[in-house]
């Protein structure tokens, strides 16, 4: 068997945030505790003026490196003030800075829905047994969902405003079409009526819009075309409630990405065959099951 066919099906197993393929873990090695601050007595209001304006004051390098530095941290909406500093620059961002805005976004938000789907729980559970903190829970759950709503409205306005205008090569059009969908997606997952209806609508435009110029400009086993298909079909498959669409779309993107797969480049190897991993994952569920498991590709 040629090397590449091994080497996929033995493929071990990645985490993966489709907005911007594999995030390599030592990508900020290194960088250690170097913003650290301490407020003192009365100092303290003279001392945060001082950080504002040295924050404010920042370059574009410094922000990407406070980007990481909070990335490492896990302080993921300190990540998100310092990344929007770069994203509302006139100038397109880079492969680096588009994908520390992914990891802001995606790290924020998804915890919220983790903890949204959590609460869901706990209420069915409480509404079974006709509990007296079900008010409680609900008024929590609301909280959430207005978190929800905050963070995936912010970077929608940001996509919409500027970094879709701004991208040039088709690979970063993609790359933001893709993300505002899934956020849009994101939006899908607790909102109800007419929220429900004009959210999947517009993640329906952003998915086609990304999928009119990935099918024509980037390569069959691009990874951030993969991940666009991944994504797409697990639309379909949650919010559409559309399996047979699902998979014919999953199956369609794996089956060109293998025809084509001597061609990989070495330097997006890992990340293509990690994200082909996932979308065989959902098409073998989906098919077997046509339920309402959950999708171990889902991001």
């Amino acid at each position: 068997f040629p090397r590449a066919w091994l080497n996929f099906f033995t493929l071990s197993f990645f985490f993966f945030q489709a907005e911007d393929g594999i995030r390599d873990a030592q990508e900020s090695r290194g960088l250690g505790d170097v913003y650290k601050r301490q407020v003192h007595g009365d100092n303290r209001k003279f001392e945060r003026r001082q950080i504002i304006q040295i924050e404010m004051s920042q370059t574009r390098e410094e922000n990407v490196f406070m980007s990481k530095i909070t990335e490492q941290t896990e302080r993921f909406e300190d990540m998100i003030e310092y990344i929007k500093k770069i994203a509302n620059a006139e100038s397109e961002l880079t492969i680096e800075e588009r994908n520390l805005l992914s990891v802001a976004y995606k790290n924020t938000v998804g915890s919220r829905r983790s903890a949204w789907r959590a609460l869901t729980s706990i209420e069915q559970k409480e509404e079974a047994k006709g509990g007296s903190h079900l008010p409680l829970i609900r008024t929590y759950k609301k909280k959430v969902e207005e978190e929800l709503s905050k963070y995936c409205q912010e970077i929608i306005r940001l996509l919409d405003e500027r970094l879709i205008k701004q991208a040039v090569k088709a690979e970063g059009k993609v790359f933001f079409l893709k993300m505002k969908a899934d956020y849009y997606r994101y939006i899908c997952e607790y909102a109800t009526a007419d929220l429900h209806s004009k959210s999947s609508q517009s993640a329906l435009e952003a998915y086609k819009a990304a999928s009119d110029i990935a099918n024509t400009e980037l390569k069959t086993t691009d990874p951030i075309r993969l991940g666009l298909a991944l994504n797409f079909s697990v639309f379909h498959y949650e919010v559409m409630n559309d399996p047979q669409k699902a998979c014919q779309l999953a199956k369609k993107a794996f089956d060109e990405a293998i025809a084509d797969i001597e061609q990989l480049e070495d330097d997006k190897y890992k990340d293509s065959t990690t994200i082909m991993q996932l979308i065989r994952d959902n098409l073998t569920l989906w098919t077997s099951e046509m339920g309402d498991a959950p999708e171990e590709g889902d991001n």
